[in-house]
C-alpha cells in the first residue's frame, strides 16, 4: 500500500504570527507523531509563499495581513516540525491550492492520502481537493485533531464540506 502524508503550511506565521492563532499551537506534538507514524511512507508540506509585493496582488487586497513573506521568519516551518521535515520535498505556493502539488500527486499512484496542517477552511480544503482531482481513486484522508482555522464555525464547515466531498474524516 503507498501512501503518502502532506503537511499544509505548518509555518511560524499560521501558528504564532501575524495569522496566528491559539489553536495552531496546539497541533504541533500531533503533527509530529503523525510525521513519526508514516516515517517508512512519503511525506511532503507545502508552504504558503508571497512576496513584498503582497499587497499588490488579489490575496493581499482581500486579506491585508502580510503573512508567509519569503526569506522571513513568518515563512519558515513552525517548531520541530522544520526538523522533522527537514530533507523532504516541499511545493511553495502563492495562493490556497498548489496546483504543482497536483501534477505531482497525479504522476504519482497512491493508495491513500492524508493531510494536516493549517488552515483547515483555506489551504487544507483546497489541497485536499486538488488530491481527490489528481488521484480520485486513492483515499484521501483528514485528521480533524491535526488541523484548525481561527474560526471553529468554519473549520466545522469545511470539515462537512470534506465529507461531502468523500473525503474521510478522522
Amino acid at each position: 500500500m503507498k501512501k503518502l502524508l502532506i503537511i499544509i503550511d505548518f509555518q511560524n506565521d499560521f501558528v504564532t504570527g501575524s495569522l496566528g492563532f491559539p489553536k495552531a499551537l496546539m497541533l504541533e506534538n500531533g503533527i509530529s507523531a503523525k510525521i513519526n507514524e508514516y516515517k517508512n511512507d512519503e511525506i511532503i508540506y507545502t508552504l504558503d509563499t508571497h512576496y513584498e509585493n503582497y499587497s499588490q496582488t488579489q490575496e493581499g487586497r482581500k486579506l491585508p495581513v502580510p503573512h508567509c513573506i519569503k526569506g522571513s521568519n513568518g515563512h519558515e516551518l513552525y517548531g520541530n516540525i522544520r526538523f522533522l521535515l527537514r530533507d523532504r520535498k516541499y511545493f511553495e505556493k502563492n495562493t490556497f491550492p498548489s496546483l504543482e502539488l497536483g501534477k505531482y500527486l497525479e504522476k504519482n499512484s497512491y493508495d491513500s492520502i492524508e493531510l494536516c496542517g493549517l488552515v483547515s477552511n483555506i489551504c487544507v480544503l483546497s489541497n485536499a481537493i486538488i488530491a481527490k482531482a489528481a488521484c480520485p481513486e486513492a483515499e484521501i484522508i483528514i485528521d480533524s485533531s491535526l488541523t484548525a482555522s481561527s474560526d471553529n464555525d468554519l473549520h466545522q464547515k469545511a470539515i462537512d464540506i470534506m465529507r461531502g466531498l468523500q473525503i474521510t474524516v478522522k
